[in-house]
């Protein structure tokens, strides 16, 4: 379980997209959209090496994570954290973000190792802190 929360717990579980927010060099923040997946108490996020995200992420690891749905209730879990960046031993955890995706088009790539190297992948691994959203019934 991710977050003490069921209700939460059950939401981070059962979507796929979010927005990432990290802090730039002056403070001001940043945000960008991402899919991600559940690893035992953490979030996975799989993202090109040489973002900017990364860079700044690596200065300042606080993150704040806003798990969305795509109709009404506009419902949202957001996730106050701290990430470390991973570059090696990626695949599982790629794997898990692509199999959280798939059902709205998109595929682990072929050869995930190859693909992991050629597009210099990294995994953020988010520690969830502080849990806060809006979970209303239709």
């Amino acid at each position: 379980m991710v977050s003490t929360n069921p209700v939460f717990d059950a939401f981070i579980q059962t979507h796929r997209w979010a927005v990432l927010t990290h802090l730039k060099r002056g403070g001001a923040p940043a945000s960008s959209m991402v899919a991600y997946a559940v690893e035992g108490n953490a979030i996975v996020v799989s993202t090109p090496g040489k973002t900017f995200k990364r860079r700044a992420m690596e200065r300042d690891p606080r993150v704040n994570l806003c798990v969305i749905n795509n109709r009404e209730p506009f419902n949202f879990v957001s996730i106050e954290g701290t990430v470390t960046i991973e570059t090696e031993r990626l695949e599982d955890s790629t794997r898990r973000v692509f199999e959280n995706i798939e059902a709205v088009g998109y595929a682990v790539p072929e050869n995930l190792g190859q693909w992991l190297k050629a597009s210099d992948r990294v995994i953020l691994r988010i520690a969830p802190k502080h849990f806060h959203g809006v979970i209303r019934s239709v």
